[in-house]
């Protein structure tokens, strides 16, 4: 941020980018009420009011991944077999078939998106609603970029059979590490 020294050597901050926690905005009203969404990432905006996690990056496999360490390991695993993560982007634990097609839309229309990548593992988060919300999107918005899923977890086989049957062209992937090399395949 550009910084100027005064006459009387005092620094002064001339520019800030400040962020405050969307979870104290019942007790700061007035606050969150100044926030100005023309200053931040469309992305970012549209995928908070669905309360999806999402940050922007630069590279071309976007990413849907429940819990942020599963996220962190999973842009890992993208660039250790040679891709890069287009996006930050974790659905939550308790994520509906709703979230999950905004999700889908907001990867979906990412023009630097040129596969999507979705690693769950159903703990919390059930697979089966994760495999319902990919299908209400593939009908819905129609995916037009490769898609590769990893499931893993509660109702993992029900999720399957879901996808099996729905139609919408997907590639399964065994683990975290078979995902990512199709992902990567998949853009190259």
């Amino acid at each position: 941020n550009p910084l100027a020294e005064t006459s009387t050597g005092d620094v002064v901050v001339c520019d800030a980018k400040v962020n405050f926690d969307d979870n104290a905005e019942f007790r700061n009203k007035e606050i969150h009420e100044k926030r100005d969404t023309t200053q931040e990432d469309s992305r970012e905006v549209e995928a908070s009011k669905y309360d999806l996690n999402y940050i922007g990056l630069d590279g071309n496999i976007g990413c849907m991944v429940n819990g942020a360490g599963l996220a962190m390991s999973t842009m890992d695993i993208i660039q250790l077999k040679g891709g890069s993560p287009a996006n930050f982007l974790d659905v939550g634990g308790g994520a509906t078939e709703e979230q999950v097609t905004k999700a889908f839309e907001i990867l979906n229309a990412d023009p630097k998106v040129q596969a999507i990548l979705v690693n769950i593992f159903g703990g919390i988060m059930k697979c089966d609603i994760i495999a319902a919300g990919i299908i209400a999107a593939a009908n819905k918005i129609g995916l037009e970029k490769p898609l590769v899923v990893r499931l893993e977890g509660t109702n993992v086989e029900a999720a399957q059979a879901l996808i099996d049957n729905s139609g919408i062209e997907v590639t399964l992937a065994n683990d975290l590490d078979d995902a990512a090399e199709k992902a990567v395949l998949k853009v190259a």
